[in-house]
C-alpha cells in the first residue's frame, strides 16, 4: 500500500530533517524501509543509537509497528517505514522556516538545554502551549519545532504533554 506524507505545517519539517541527521539513522531508515526489523535485529547490527533511532522514529510516527515470531520464542515489536513517499506544500513565511530550521539543526547539547526547561515547565499534569512559549521568550513555531524534534515530549491538542517512558 502506497502511504503518502503530506506536509503542509512547517514543524512537521522537523521530524524528517532530524530523521536522516546521523549515518546510523540513514541506515536504520533505510533498513526498515526495505523489510521488518526487530529492535534487537537493529541493536545488534548499528548498537545502541540503531534503537535510540527506532524509538525517535516511533515518536514521530515514521515507522509501524507489528509483533512477529521470531525463531519460535516470544513474539517480538517489528518496525517498517509508514510512508513510501512524502509531499511538501511548502509556502511559509521566513521567520517561521528560520525557526523550524534553527531547531532542526540546533546542536544537541543547546536543544537538551531547551527541552529540559520545557519538560520542567510542562511538568507532570501537562500545559498550554502559549503559556510556556511564552514564559520561555520564544515563538510558538520554534516551541512547535522543539517538541516535534523532542522524544520526550508531544502535543496533545494546545497542550504540550511529557510522555511516558
Amino acid at each position: 500500500m502506497n502511504r503518502i506524507k503530506v506536509i503542509n505545517e512547517p514543524s512537521e519539517l522537523v521530524p524528517m530533517l532530524r530523521a536522516v541527521d546521523t549515518k546510523v539513522k540513514r541506515e536504520v531508515l533505510k533498513e526498515v524501509t526495505l523489510e521488518w526489523r526487530t529492535a534487537k535485529e537493529v541493536e545488534a547490527k548499528f548498537g545502541e543509537e540503531g534503537a535510540d533511532a527506532l524509538k525517535f522514529f516511533e515518536k514521530m510516527k515514521l515507522v509501524e509497528t507489528r509483533w512477529q515470531s521470531t525463531s519460535g520464542s516470544f513474539p517480538e515489536k517489528a518496525y517498517h517505514t509508514y510512508y513510501t513517499s512524502f509531499h511538501i506544500n511548502a509556502s511559509w513565511p521566513v521567520y517561521e522556516i528560520s525557526d523550524v530550521l534553527a531547531a532542526a539543526m540546533m546542536p544537541e547539547d543547546e536543544f537538551e538545554k531547551l527541552e529540559k526547561q520545557i519538560f520542567k515547565e510542562v511538568g507532570p499534569e501537562g500545559r498550554f502551549a502559549g503559556d510556556i512559549a511564552e514564559k520561555l521568550g520564544i515563538t510558538s513555531t520554534m516551541l512547535r519545532s522543539l517538541v516535534k524534534r523532542s522524544v520526550r515530549l508531544d502535543y496533545r491538542g494546545h497542550r504540550i504533554e511529557r510522555l511516558k517512558e
